[in-house]
């Protein structure tokens, strides 16, 4: 049975949750039209001042395009601001700032993606359209003739504000400039954040109140780090799909190519036999364990896939619907924990069930382009290395070099937590880039800190697995839960309850935690379409367990249970 029925439902960059900026249209365009940001920010230069009325679309003719986001719909007026900042002599990023006119007092900064400076104009337009004035660095990989000592701007002051320092997906402007890996691994962000809160106390006139970040995949990993760095930065931190344990995920991400082979390789599997074949041996292994047949896998934690299952022969099988003997161990290795030599762990095994997009991604025989950039350009310094070459003595090189410090695997946040600082995390149990058990070996390595007090780690740390959820978005699922600028976003509520960027500033500024967050799957992923149904997702270590009776489409069918998972 698929979830069908329906039940009711009511940039890396940098933004301001507002309310009540101006009275006056007029004014509030005139005050955009005259502020001068550049004088604020030390060598930095102004590229755009503009007031935008809402129904705007915005075009970037001179946007990367790799970055594929040529245009952005503007739904609220606001006033926008695009500055150049240099952080040393040779790096420097694009920052974006966007105003609203109605404007709540906070501050909300956002993330990026992969290995790339893409500005997130769909996520800056989703912040500024709840309210959020909006703030996006675009780092740069150019000279700038301004000594700038460490790289950071000076000035001290309340701001907000950064992307990574280069543009574009490529990752050829980490080779030999280690100011732009910086820029990349922490300082874009924080030195935007810094810039964001300055220029919008100022455009304002008013005292800022609370600051706030979201991002998903590296931009899970900015937040995270950015609460262990500066934890002063931010009160709330939404971290989606976390890239934590930086260096090992991009190895474990490297070894698929060697196990694969490429397209030509004897025994390479076709991405339909993924689709088909494994992924349907997957579910049929898995898919009933929580006690419904629906084609979604709730709790990865419980499915370790027999891939013995798939081998022709099998229980006498005479079906053509199966794998030879050295096709099963290609499975095999790809489903397994990824170890090292001495057989600790390097990083967790796969999501089961995220083979579906997988195969035509990490398993497609083709090397994964951030990963062989990531190696090529930043650890071993080799633009003519070879992917099909990659060993563990590579991953081990990438731990011990560690580019500025960008791994983010800390054992405590006790200083951001100490401050009152509060953290949300989301991930995919179907995402196909990220393991979520990683997250969930996130969580155990903090709940180590305080003794595995489960009250201690609720107080500032909450994750929350969304069964049927893609990396960061999309999925057969429950998936969206206002994570970013999609279009669905901006179809639920925005409340603690549908939204969780509504429920980490219910957390900060009224005490209230998310003890659980209601999901929502479109039909088709097409609001236009209507609900399909919504689902009740759990913060770990509780389980979205369902009664055993009543429709499984209801949301009251389903509770959260805590099964100890420490």
């Amino acid at each position: 049975m698929v979830r069908t029925a329906c039940s009711l439902c009511v940039m890396h960059c940098i933004l301001t949750l507002g309310v009540s900026a101006s009275d006056n249209q007029a004014n509030f365009k005139s005050t955009c039209l005259s502020f001068n940001p550049a004088s604020y920010v030390p060598n930095a230069t102004l590229n755009r001042l503009e007031y935008i009325t809402a129904g705007t679309t915005l075009t970037f003719a001179d946007n990367d395009p790799s970055c594929n986001r040529p245009s952005q719909a503007v739904n609220v007026d606001l006033c926008r601001i695009a500055l150049s900042v240099p952080t040393s002599q040779q790096s420097s990023f694009n920052y974006e700032l966007w105003l609203p006119e109605t404007w709540n007092g906070r501050t909300l900064a956002t993330g990026n993606g992969g290995i790339d400076g893409c500005i997130k104009y769909e996520d800056i337009a989703y912040g500024a359209a709840n309210g959020f004035s909006s703030m996006y660095y675009k780092p740069l990989n150019t000279r700038s003739s301004m000594p700038f000592g460490t790289g950071r701007p000076a000035f001290n002051s309340d701001t907000f504000g950064t992307n990574n320092g280069h543009n574009g997906t490529s990752g050829a402007t980490f080779y030999e400039n280690d100011d732009v890996v910086i820029d990349f691994s922490w300082r874009a962000l924080h030195t935007s954040v810094k810039i964001g809160k300055k220029l919008t106390s100022l455009i304002y006139h008013k005292t800022l109140g609370k600051s706030y970040y979201i991002g998903c995949s590296l931009g899970g990993r900015q937040g995270i780090g950015n609460a262990e760095r500066f934890p002063e930065d931010f009160d709330g931190i939404v971290a989606g799909a976390p890239a934590v344990d930086f260096n090992s995920l991009y190895s474990w991400r490297a070894s698929f190519f060697p196990i694969t082979g490429d397209t030509e390789s004897p025994d390479f599997i076709s991405p339909n036999t993924w689709k088909t074949t494994i992924h349907n041996e997957v579910i049929k292994q898995c898919d009933s364990i929580d006690g419904v047949e629906d084609g979604i896998i709730e709790d990865p934690i419980l499915c370790h896939v027999d891939t013995a299952r798939l081998l022709c022969g099998y229980n006498n099988s005479t079906s053509t619907d199966c794998l030879s003997a050295a096709q099963v161990g290609i499975v095999k290795a790809i489903f397994d924990d990824y170890l090292w030599p001495n057989g600790t762990l390097l990083y967790p095994r796969v999501n089961p069930g995220g083979e579906l997009l997988a195969a035509d991604g990490l398993y497609s025989g083709k090397p994964y382009g951030p990963s062989v950039d990531w190696f090529k350009y930043a650890i071993l310094e080799e633009p003519s290395w070879d992917p099909t070459t990659y060993t563990r003595d590579d991953a081990l090189l990438a731990v011990q070099k560690n580019p500025a410090d960008i791994d983010t695997w800390p054992s405590s946040l006790g200083a951001f937590q100490g401050r009152g600082g509060k953290l949300l995390s989301y991930h995919g149990q179907q995402d196909q880039q990220i393991s979520s058990l990683n997250s969930v070996r996130f969580w155990k390595r903090l709940a180590e800190e305080v003794d595995y007090d489960l009250d201690k780690m609720d107080a500032f740390y909450r994750l929350f697995r969304i069964p049927g959820m893609n990396h960061c978005a999309g999925g057969p699922g429950a998936w969206t839960v206002g994570q970013g600028g999609s279009t669905p976003a901006y179809n639920i509520p925005f409340d603690k309850d549908h939204n969780v960027l509504a429920a980490i500033v219910d957390w900060v500024e009224k005490g209230v935690a998310p003890d659980e967050i209601v999901g929502t799957k479109f039909v088709g992923d097409s609001v236009d379409a209507g609900i399909s149904y919504q689902h009740r997702h759990c913060r770990y270590p509780y389980r979205s367990t369902y009664s055993g009776s009543g429709d499984p489409l209801d949301i009251d069918s389903w509770h959260c249970v805590n099964f100890g998972g420490y």
